[in-house]
């Protein structure tokens, strides 16, 4: 086995680990023996500095990665209705969120005692999805005040970060709600207050 498919074995096993158990609860001997290395013989350390090196650096491969949520442009292509467009991109969330749970909870448990640092993961994760929703607001209602449409993606999309995670943080929803009900009543207000910043901009002018 190549040094770099070694890397990369190590980093696939240790982020299954952390997902699976806990940063705190996976001993290095657990990651060598899933990687295929003989556990306890250090060979971890031939490619990371620590374990704490290693979390980091599975977290930075998976942010490379992931290109979803990157330019919600590209999943409105050929719609031209606002709750059409609605819902697309509030299924689109909410799928995009189902894959990168695991990444979620590792960021937000094993980064809790290093604010800079999951500040700044949290930011390459999930910054974008607030910049494009903001910037699709004002594609729609193009003279709107930036501020104000930063502000309801914000509300928006955090509606539905709550939505799909709340339940894995705390082990359980406070009120069930079906996702087909969430999507229908998250477009049904988001739509109204896009409308409603297009109106004031109207009525103004």
């Amino acid at each position: 086995m190549g040094s770099l498919a070694t890397r990369d074995r190590l980093i696939d096993e240790a982020m299954r680990l952390f997902g699976e158990q806990g940063y705190r609860a996976t001993s290095v001997a657990q990651i060598e023996a899933a990687a295929g290395l003989t556990p306890g013989s250090g060979g971890l350390y031939h490619h990371f500095r620590s374990k704490e090196s290693l979390l980091e650096a599975g977290i930075d491969r998976q942010l490379d990665r992931m290109s979803a949520l990157r330019d919600i442009r590209q999943i409105f292509e050929g719609l031209t209705d606002l709750r059409a467009e609605l819902t697309v991109l509030c299924r689109y969330t909410l799928s995009v969120i189902d894959e990168e749970a695991q990444l979620l909870r590792i960021v937000s448990s094993e980064l809790r005692d290093r604010p800079r640092k999951l500040a700044e993961t949290l930011t390459k994760l999930l910054g974008e999805s607030y910049v494009g929703m903001t910037e699709w607001i004002l594609r729609r209602v193009p003279h709107a005040d930036r501020e104000v449409a930063h502000a309801v993606a914000a509300v928006a999309l955090n509606a539905l970060f709550a939505h799909r995670m709340m339940p894995q943080f705390l082990g359980a929803q406070p009120v069930s709600i079906d996702d087909d009900v969430m999507v229908g009543e998250w477009v049904t207000m988001v739509a109204a207050r896009v409308e409603s910043l297009s109106a004031g901009l109207n009525s103004a002018s």
